[in-house]
Parts: C-alpha cells; structure tokens; sequence
C-alpha cells in the first residue's frame, strides 16, 4: 500500500474529514487530524428569518457548498416549504450530492469545475439568463462576491445571506509542533485557503514552523495552492477537488 509509514495531516473541519482520513487509512498510511476550521451556524438568525419570510419572490437558489446546503436548509425546511418554483444551484459534488438527498432533483451545477468561475461559464448564468431574475446566494460568513457581482452586472436582483459562520478552533498545536520537530510528520491537506492562514497563525511564532514549511502540501484548487505558497511552503501539489483527488494525488506522490 503506497501510504504505509505516512503520517498525513488532514486539516478541515472535523465534521468534514471522516471520508479523507478513511481513505489515507485504507492506503495504509495515518491520518492527523488537526481541524483549522470550524463550522457553526449564525448567531444572528434575523437576516436567515428575513429572508425565509420572503422565498418566493426568488427564481433560482444557489449554495456555495455543503455547509450552505446543510445549514441553510436546516433552517428554511424547520419553517416553511421549499417554493416549488424556485430552482436550486451549487458547484462541487458533494453540494449537488447534499441537495439531493433533500429530495431536489434538477440540480443546476458544472460537471467540472469547483469554483464560481465554473458557475458563470453555465447557461443559467449567463448575460442573457440572468437579467431580470431574482437570485439569493447562501454562503458562509465572508466569501468571495464573484458571483454576486457577476449576477448584478446582468442586471438580476441578489440578495446574499449567512446561512453558518466559520471559526477557528482550539488547537493542540503543541502535540503537532512536536510531531514535526522530530520528523515524524510527511504531508499537511489543505482545503480553503482561510485553512492556509489560520494553520500559519498558529505555527508562526514556533520553532517547528520551518519544518512545517518543508512538508510538501496538497492543495486542490489553485488559490489554495498560491496560499499555501504566499506563506512559505516550498512543496506545493495542487491536485483537482474532492476526497478521491486529493486521495490519489497523495498516492502518487508517495509512489513515486
């Protein structure tokens, strides 16, 4: 098995990481998990209540990912109806996979790509689609507005709202900071570059991070991966998004 002796740190969200570490272990190797990043819902439930009161007005739903699906749906579902006109898009499989299970059946969402960028490039979303509808976007708390403003320029109407919030959690970086300095430590998983950042925080000021440093990184979208370079790693591997990728990239990185 390609992973036997590796010891791969896995840094989302711990309610996320279950499929990746499986699969590290199926390989033969050990995972680490040392969550960066937490996920919860909204304090402030007003804007999520506001916005449930007013759905129907709306013509197409769109999720940034899982987490929006999860947290949005737990709320609006536990009040009212989902609209039967209103359409629902995302990117990424496990969002699609996630609106599925909750019983939606047309899925708008690119079967490449897992950034906004994807998106725009769909029919749904182009110039001539956009303009004139009514388009509300879950998201977590902060985020990138390209979709938003892309949907603006086209002269559709967005709201935007916080369906969770991200944070990050107690760590026990002393274990971890050990674990390098001693080299037992042979690769670190990232998945969003807020996870680069908040990793880098609470290494900055140790001996271990040089080491940390020197770990080759697998990151699976490009701005994780200019992250990850922007704060010093100097092995970066970015490999395409989901658990098999970044599972298969680990594997043949260590094969070879």
């Amino acid at each position: 098995m390609p992973l036997v002796g590796r010891r791969i740190v896995v840094t989302r969200p711990e309610d996320q990481a279950e499929g990746l570490c499986e699969g590290i272990v199926r390989q033969g190797g050990e995972a680490v998990r040392f969550p960066v990043i937490g996920i919860a819902p909204v304090t402030d439930t007003s804007e999520m209540q506001a916005l449930c009161d007013r759905l129907d007005r709306f013509d197409l739903a769109f999720f940034v990912s899982a987490n929006a699906v999860r947290h949005a749906l737990s709320f609006v579902l536990a009040r009212r109806a989902w609209p039967s006109s209103l359409r629902v898009a995302t990117v990424g499989a496990a969002s699609a996979r996630a609106l599925r299970e909750n019983g939606f059946e047309n899925v708008i969402a690119p079967e490449t790509g897992f950034d906004s960028e994807s998106v725009i490039a769909l029919p749904e979303f182009r110039a001539e689609a956009l303009r004139g509808k009514r388009l509300v976007i879950f998201r977590g708390d902060g985020g990138r507005d390209l979709l938003r403003d892309h949907a603006r320029r086209h002269a559709a109407e967005v709201a935007t709202v916080a369906a969770y919030r991200r944070y990050r959690p107690e760590a026990d970086t002393a274990a971890l900071e050990c674990e390098a300095r001693s080299g037992r430590l042979d690769a670190l998983v990232f998945t969003s570059s807020e996870g680069v950042g908040n990793f880098c925080d609470l290494f900055k000021d140790m001996s271990s991070f040089d080491c940390m440093r020197a770990l080759p990184v697998f990151a699976p979208h490009r701005r994780i991966a200019s992250a990850a370079r922007d704060r010093g790693f100097s092995k970066v591997v970015e490999c395409a998004s989901g658990d098999d990728a970044i599972l298969a990239a680990l594997v043949r990185n260590f094969s070879s």
